[in-house]
């Protein structure tokens, strides 16, 4: 484990809560949502909060989904180099996606100087500023997610390649359900 192991974990455990308070929120806005509508009585801000709600849960998202490398990626053409190029593109793939970021979180900024005090429509009280913050801030959330994993990155791709994290935690999955099984059948022998 690296250094940087108890900050990775209280990172990975702050994107997790952001995540699950933006399900819980969405989940109940969308409930709310459809009972008033059903009783006749429609919430003019509805519509306008569930965007911004999806809109924020895929943006935090993705920064947790990028920590855990469960990002859109391609690892089989990587692994199918020779080490040393490995290395070489990750390094390239890695500097370009934080780039991206970089820019995107600066455009954002941008974005939120240039709203000034407009406010929502359906929600005059609430400035756009903070509705579209989300943007900027999860671009630089997923810039450190894809720094605090650098080190791994490098690792695998020196070593034996990269192992996709979906796969891994399935095959995690079949063990500890195969080490189940047989716990079970040795405790039922006499």
């Amino acid at each position: 484990m690296t250094s940087l192991g108890p900050a990775r974990n209280a990172f990975e455990r702050l994107l997790e809560g952001i995540v699950i308070v933006l399900v819980v929120a969405l989940t109940v806005l969308i409930i709310c949502g459809f009972m008033f509508r059903y009783l006749g009585r429609s919430l003019v801000w509805y519509d306008e909060m569930a965007s911004i709600g999806l809109v924020w849960l895929t943006y935090y998202g993705s920064a947790l989904a990028a920590l855990k490398g469960s990002h859109i990626g391609v690892p089989e053409l990587v692994n199918a180099m020779p080490p040393r190029w490995r290395v070489a593109v990750t390094i390239l793939a890695e500097a370009l996606v934080i780039l991206f970021f970089a820019v995107l979180a600066w455009t954002g900024f941008e974005v939120l100087a240039i709203l000034g005090n407009d406010r929502m429509v359906s929600l005059p009280t609430v400035p756009l500023r903070i509705t579209q913050s989300a943007v900027p801030i999860a671009a630089i959330l997923f810039i450190i997610a894809e720094l605090v994993r650098l080190p791994q990155r490098l690792r695998e791709a020196r070593g034996q390649g990269f192992i996709d994290p979906e796969l891994k935690e399935a095959l995690e999955q079949v063990k500890i359900a195969e080490e189940g099984a047989s716990g079970l059948s040795k405790g039922a022998r006499p």
